[in-house]
């Protein structure tokens, strides 16, 4: 009885602050929307991307959009959508709006309900992508047709750009990124759904804090490989491939990369240096007042939470060699899996993992990895976060955030675009189950994201005007 008091409270909490302003037409038309795309299976291997893409495309055109900036882009097997709202230009460059179309796999017989199923129970939607991200894809789009439909004239072009396999290759990112840059316009920034949240309490439900994502670490995987002749294991010699490999590891083991900061991961921490108890929280404190505190840096460095939020760390996740228990092994390979600190080339991490394994063990690159800075930190964007996240949640702090792991972010950024990431939901850290089973949003927090665009939108395309359109 006290967990489902407590669970009630919670609820009331988070409605009590996160009551939609929206029409009920318009809460109507999100629901529809997310309940249809939740309902497409768009993980890899089902081809339900472009059809996700085409249902789109087809809200945009029905609901005023001329046929001419609505673009459904073909890769491979799966599309991207990319939609301008045209403006007047006088606010400026155009704006992106970034959000995925694709998910994870799920099985059904793993899940206690229909993945594939908008299913609303217990103040929460369940279903694959609720969370990540297909509720922001639902809430852009009811806030383009909604304003469209108010005669809202954005001081500047809005552009939609919703990719097709941000959860496999980000091969459409990278693409729109470069050859099709030209359905991009200039923008001058981008607003990514994939990046950013609010945090809620454990017990009460209560808003905590926004997490403004401005700067992300990139994903890299390289292969230290060591050869030799091999021969018969009789004959054992001194130059055996997985011992030389074995030393190589402990000397990657025993490295570590050049402490680094940045305003993201200074301000992050800023916020956890008056929360964090004992001596862990007096070493943030001290490293956000001087960040070339060596002492200060060194105690985060021990911190497995709080080494990777000042340094580029690389650690070994796979490993092979031989080819028979009774013979010399003529290869030994590990895989070493590095998450590099924004303003880091992948090809520095390279070259410092050579230099420290030595040049008797080949290093490789894996697949095509790349890097980029952090944005700059604009007001006019913070500003702006902060107005339409109080819109729903008023008085909550907003915490610039480094993320640990890679979005579509990070290939705009890497392509000259400033990005961030602000998501519109709020969900407590017991309640995200993105790529897990049983994913989830609460539904109050899914309606509040209709004020979270629409206020964000105005504001940094506004004011209201009316048109003919």
């Amino acid at each position: 009885m006290m967990k489902r008091f407590i669970f009630a409270l919670a609820l009331t909490l988070v409605t009590n602050v996160a009551h939609a302003d929206a029409p009920p037409a318009v809460r109507a038309q999100a629901r529809e929307i997310f309940q249809r795309i939740v309902e497409m299976n768009t993980a890899e291997g089902f081809d339900q991307v472009p059809a996700m893409a085409g249902y789109l495309a087809g809200r945009f055109r029905n609901g005023g959009f001329p046929a001419e900036d609505v673009h459904v882009v073909p890769f491979a097997d799966t599309a991207a959508l990319v939609v301008r709202y045209r403006g007047t230009g006088k606010g400026g460059r155009p704006i992106l709006l970034l959000a995925h179309m694709d998910v994870v796999p799920a099985k059904r017989e793993d899940w206690q309900r229909d993945p594939f199923k908008l299913i609303e129970e217990d103040g929460y939607f369940f279903g694959r992508g609720t969370y990540d991200i297909k509720s922001d894809v639902a809430l852009l789009t009811t806030t383009f047709l909604r304003l469209n439909a108010e005669k809202f004239v954005p001081t500047r072009d809005l552009i939609i750009v919703f990719s097709g396999d941000e959860e496999t290759t980000m091969a459409s990112a990278k693409a729109l990124a470069t050859t099709h840059r030209s359905l991009l316009g200039d923008p001058e920034f981008a607003l990514n759904a994939d990046g950013g949240e609010g945090v809620l309490d454990e017990r009460t439900g209560a808003p905590l804090l926004y997490d403004v994502q401005g700067a992300e670490k990139a994903y890299a995987s390289y292969e230290l490989t060591v050869r030799n002749p091999g021969g018969h294991s009789s004959y054992p010699t001194s130059d055996n491939a997985i011992y030389e490999l074995a030393d190589a590891l402990k000397k990657l083991q025993a490295y570590e990369f050049p402490v680094m900061w940045n305003d993201w991961t200074l301000g992050s921490l800023r916020a956890e240096a008056g929360v964090k108890p004992g001596p862990v929280g007096e070493a943030i404190g001290r490293f956000v007042a001087n960040p070339n505190d060596v002492e200060a840096a060194a105690a985060l460095a021990r911190e497995p939470t709080l080494v990777g939020r000042t340094r580029t760390t690389c650690v070994a996740t796979m490993l092979r060699g031989g080819h028979a228990e009774n013979a010399l092994p003529q290869s030994a390979t590990a895989t070493i899996n590095c998450r590099i600190f924004p303003g880091t080339s992948v090809e520095d991490v390279h070259a410092t993992l050579q230099k420290v394994v030595g040049e008797q063990v080949e290093v490789k690159t894996l697949g095509e990895p790349h890097s980029s800075g952090p944005s700059p930190m604009r007001k006019d964007v913070m500003d702006a976060v902060a107005k339409a996240v109080h819109a729903s949640y008023p008085g909550v702090k907003l915490v610039p955030d480094q993320a640990p792991y890679a979005t579509e972010g990070s290939i705009y950024r890497a392509a000259g675009i400033p990005t961030y990431g602000v998501a519109s939901a709020f969900i407590k850290d017991s309640d995200n189950f993105e790529h897990g089973l049983n994913e989830r949003i609460p539904v109050p927090v899914f309606y509040a994201g209709l004020n979270h665009w629409y206020v964000l939108l105005k504001t940094l395309a506004g004011p209201a005007q009316t048109s003919k359109r």
